[in-house]
């Protein structure tokens, strides 16, 4: 069973208050925002624990399809991740070389991935998001240097248009639509087998809610087009449930773990007042106190869907209105709220612990123990084929672990020494002396000097 795959209900639940209090949001967001249909989930170590649905038009059900609007971004940027990793682009290429001509060129795939580009945010033409898309030689050609608003970095700028020229890269390096690569890539591997183009019963018509007769106005269902990277695709709750749980703890197979976790991180803040909001690489960031969630939210005419995803302890969010807004409301900060709510009301239990399955090899048992510079100490472990240094002064503090790299070499792979060389000196009779961790030098004795 891959780490994406849903584990049986039994194993993962929620307790009965907690549902409670989830429902009880649920309805009363649906009530006071005027949403024919809204519907959240949770999942929790892969698996989706509690289904809650406020509303009728049409009856909450898990398989029925709801467009998901821009977390189609989120997609396209695996692929792009993809064939980053398989070294057919880089992320700092400009766009100019893989889409010659355009000219918006010298901005990178890096810069578009994170909205910081500076590119406007729509094509030309009528609004796109309610009309019928081009082809992309169309949409290229109608690219014009002025849709450039600002230098790159100069500030956050969401732009749909910079998804649609990422979905033509997509299509330049494999020779295919957008389309088939995602089926093939994504949709097919992690099982979204309800996760299509084009809606495919039972899907939920999507409406706008007259301001004062409280009617409904049904949306048209466009295809479009060369933007379709940016927000055309349906899915299912349980679908959605999927993505957010390879978005947690994604299967290998499909992209490695490392380069998930180099999405996440921020390319640009986009609240500089508070830093509650940011952008990582085709994932949206929020900060809520002291954690950090992923993911992203998604508008269509008639439609609202939401993505929340807490990746330490595996636990996400994912919701659908059909109405295109919620009167003083929102669905992606009810998701949101309901993410901490879980995570308040039943934090992860702490992992067991575990003994190694043998002992460190000798070049490394003997680093083991005790260290000391300027007075500090530090103890050296060995867990799962690390070496784990631990500050005894700040026992909060994230261990300095590192992996051995080449002879009494090793690389740090976190903490604030992420990236950094841990050399071993010995003594002439092979005894490790001293630690040399990018300088800092660490010995046995805290009165001794290296």
């Amino acid at each position: 069973m891959g780490p994406f795959e849903p584990r049986s209900p039994a194993i993962v639940s929620l307790l009965p208050e907690t549902k409670r209090r989830i429902d009880t949001a649920v309805a009363r967001t649906q009530a006071n925002g005027r949403a024919p249909s809204l519907i959240m989930a949770v999942v929790r170590d892969g698996a989706m624990v509690h289904f809650a649905g406020a509303g009728d038009e049409p009856d909450p059900d898990p398989d029925r399809q709801y467009r998901i609007g821009s977390i189609s971004k989120t997609m396209t940027a695996v692929l792009l991740m993809q064939l980053r990793d398989e070294g057919r682009i880089g992320l700092d290429d400009p766009l100019e070389r893989h889409l010659p001509g355009t000219p918006v060129g010298a901005v990178t795939l890096r810069q578009l991935l994170g909205h910081a580009a500076g590119l406007q945010r729509e094509p030309e033409g009528d609004w796109w998001e309610r009309s019928a898309g081009t082809d992309l030689d169309t949409l290229l050609r109608d690219v014009t240097a002025d849709k450039l608003a600002y230098a790159p970095h100069r500030t956050y700028h969401y732009s749909n248009l910079a998804y649609g020229l990422l979905g033509g890269v997509v299509e330049q390096i494999t020779g295919q639509p957008w389309a088939t690569v995602l089926g093939s890539r994504l949709l097919e591997p992690l099982g979204l087998h309800r996760t299509t183009y084009h809606p495919t019963e039972p899907f939920a018509r999507g409406y706008v809610v007259h301001p004062w007769h409280e009617t409904l106005r049904e949306e048209p269902r466009t295809d479009t087009g060369a933007m379709a990277p940016a927000g055309q695709l349906w899915s299912t709750t349980a679908d959605l449930a999927r993505w957010a749980a390879f978005l947690a703890d994604p299967d290998p197979a499909v992209l490695a773990p490392a380069t998930l976790t180099e999405m996440t991180a921020p390319v640009v803040i986009s609240d500089l007042d508070s830093w509650t909001s940011g952008h990582g690489l085709g994932l949206e960031l929020y900060r809520d106190g002291d954690r950090v969630y992923v993911g992203h939210g998604g508008s269509m005419p008639g439609y609202l869907a939401a993505l929340a995803v807490h990746r330490p302890s595996r636990t996400a969010v994912v919701g659908y209105a059909n109405a295109y807004g919620l009167r003083d409301a929102s669905l992606g900060g009810l998701a949101q709220h309901l993410l901490t709510l879980v995570l308040d009301a039943e934090p992860e239990p702490p992992r067991p612990w575990r003994a190694n399955a043998a002992p460190p090899p000798a070049e490394a048992a003997d680093l083991t123990g005790r260290w000391w510079w300027m007075g500090r100490e530090v103890q050296a472990a060995w867990r799962d084929g690390e070496l784990v240094l631990s500050r005894i002064d700040q026992p909060a503090a994230t261990p300095w672990r590192f992996t051995p790299e080449d002879t009494d070499r090793w690389r740090g792979r976190s903490g604030s020494n992420d990236g950094e060389i841990l050399a071993v000196r010995r003594d002439p009779d092979g005894t490790a002396r001293a630690l040399d961790i990018a300088t800092f030098v660490f010995t046995r004795d805290p009165d001794r000097l290296a």
